[in-house]
């Protein structure tokens, strides 16, 4: 249960509430380059945990469930802090929408399917929307550092759109897979 894969994906969840606080005021450069290295960590452990668990034999079912767990949790709390703070506003919410029912959508899904003992593994496509989703929330709060640096942005909400994308496109081949298991 200790295995050195499980206390990263812990320490990432345990890293969102200082996240959120280095994103909570507006304006401040330096508590967005804090909260971008932190980001950072955080993007690394997802990656470090999941490598180590499979290198090392050690992977587990505390980890299996904890890991998609970490993951939404970071997304779902950096989006809505971005758009507290108005990094993401406009027509750009629309995407941010897109991206958090997707996430709520496929977590239902899989705790309906899990009942069934259906799994769905995790596309490819899924994979680069992963990838695209934390670029683009990487960038927007790397924008929030270099304010003198508006493409830094751009970047971001381009990706963000990007993800949104993607994320329709597998939201979609998660559903077609979990309506065939629904009376």
């Amino acid at each position: 249960m200790w295995t050195l894969p499980n206390i990263l994906t812990l320490s990432r969840i345990v890293g969102v509430p200082v996240l959120v606080a280095c994103l909570w005021w507006p304006g401040w450069p330096a508590g967005y380059a804090m909260a971008f290295v932190l980001y950072a960590l955080i993007a690394v452990t997802d990656y470090l945990d999941g490598y180590l668990a499979r290198a090392q034999g050690t992977v587990s079912k505390l980890g299996i469930f904890l890991d998609p767990i970490a993951d939404k949790i970071m997304v779902a709390a950096v989006i809505l802090m971005l758009v507290a703070t108005r990094d993401i506003g406009g027509w750009h919410l629309i995407a941010a929408m897109i991206i958090l029912l997707r996430e709520i959508m496929v977590s239902g899904l899989r705790e309906f399917l899990g009942g069934l003992q259906v799994s769905v593994p995790v596309s490819q496509l899924a994979k680069w929307k992963t990838t695209l989703q934390l670029l683009a929330l990487g960038a927007l709060i790397l924008a929030g550092a270099m304010p003198s640096e508006p493409w830094v942005h751009s970047v971001g909400l381009a990706s963000l759109w990007g993800a949104a994308i993607l994320t329709c496109i597998t939201g979609w081949d998660y559903l077609r897979v979990g309506l065939k298991h629904m009376d």
